[in-house]
């Protein structure tokens, strides 16, 4: 049985009219988008861009659009010949949460709305900005950003790769972290056009408010097992999710740790679904020997079916 990890893109991949082609080609893909409200989806299909690129629509967006490409997909191919896991970036996590059956779709739409929120307000609370790093070791980046820390938080927060890191934190610190990475030899250290210092510390109280909002829905046992971004370890226990969730917003995304778990479990063809290719690239500087594809477009997915069905 061919084992598949199916991965979900966070915010960042966004693009105007995404999804429009499984919406118009697919009943169960409008389905999912038709439960967006008219504003929402007139943003998605038609922009502007810059509506789109605000978290409180970005996020919401993002795991519609993912849901729905999802949607397609099992409703072009038996999923049940295959050995399945799911995992996603950041808010992809949801994306992936949800398709795996943890919870249903509106209800996952009222959690990742509340999350942006809560994200926002911690931005505002607690400004700062990040910044990837590319081409240097983990060790050297954790060094980077303790030195970095006399001016403000600084801490490594998406282990996207080898060659991958992004940092969080007050704007000081890292843009202190940034000169002196590309000191110690990164080949790229670059600031990234974000509205928070997402997934560190600063986002405590967002994390606090994620706690109490979980509270309200109930979780089922869930058809897939997802790996976690904070711990990156596999799981289907329904009642861990909750505290994982929480966890996610103020902890580092061990992305590269969990793609690596996947691997040395035996899974070698991992699958994007949604906007983008971020995440189909990263595997590809994870290990190149994996198949890694991603389905934004129609044609994608007769691709991906094309290569399941070998």
């Amino acid at each position: 049985m061919k084992k598949v990890l199916l991965m979900f893109p966070g915010q960042g991949s966004q693009t105007v009219g995404m999804g429009k082609e499984f919406y118009d080609k697919f009943p169960a893909s409008k389905n999912i988008i038709d439960k967006l409200d008219d504003e929402l989806k007139n943003i998605i299909f038609n922009g502007p861009e810059e509506s789109l690129k605000d978290t409180k629509y970005a996020q919401p967006a993002i795991f519609a659009v993912s849901v729905a490409i999802f949607e397609a997909l099992k409703n072009s191919i038996d999923l049940s010949k295959f050995e399945i896991v799911t995992a996603g970036h950041s808010l992809g996590e949801y994306s992936a949460l949800a398709v795996s059956g943890f919870f249903n779709f509106e209800d996952g739409l009222k959690m990742v709305k509340a999350r942006g929120q809560f994200i926002g307000e911690a931005s505002a609370e607690n400004p700062g900005s990040m910044a990837a790093l590319i081409g240097m070791k983990k060790e050297t980046v954790i060094d980077v950003c303790k030195q970095a820390s006399e001016l403000g938080v600084c801490e490594p927060v998406n282990f996207n790769s080898p060659v991958q890191i992004v940092i969080s934190g007050t704007k000081a610190a890292v843009e202190k972290a940034v000169e002196l990475a590309k000191a110690n030899g990164a080949l790229k250290a670059v600031m990234l056009n974000v509205s928070g210092p997402f997934h560190s510390s600063l986002m405590k109280s967002a994390s606090e408010k994620m706690k109490v909002e979980l509270e309200k829905y109930n979780l089922t046992e869930p058809k897939y097992p997802i790996i976690t971004n904070c711990d990156a370890q596999f799981t289907k226990d329904s009642s861990l999710i909750k505290e994982k969730s929480v966890k996610q917003i103020c902890n580092p995304v061990l992305w590269d740790t969990s793609m690596s778990n996947a691997i040395a479990e035996g899974f070698d063809t991992f699958i994007e679904i949604g906007p983008g290719r971020v995440l189909t690239g990263l595997m590809k500087k994870i290990d190149r020997t994996k198949k890694a594809m991603n389905i934004e477009t129609v044609a994608n997915l007769e691709t991906v079916i094309e290569e399941l069905n070998k």
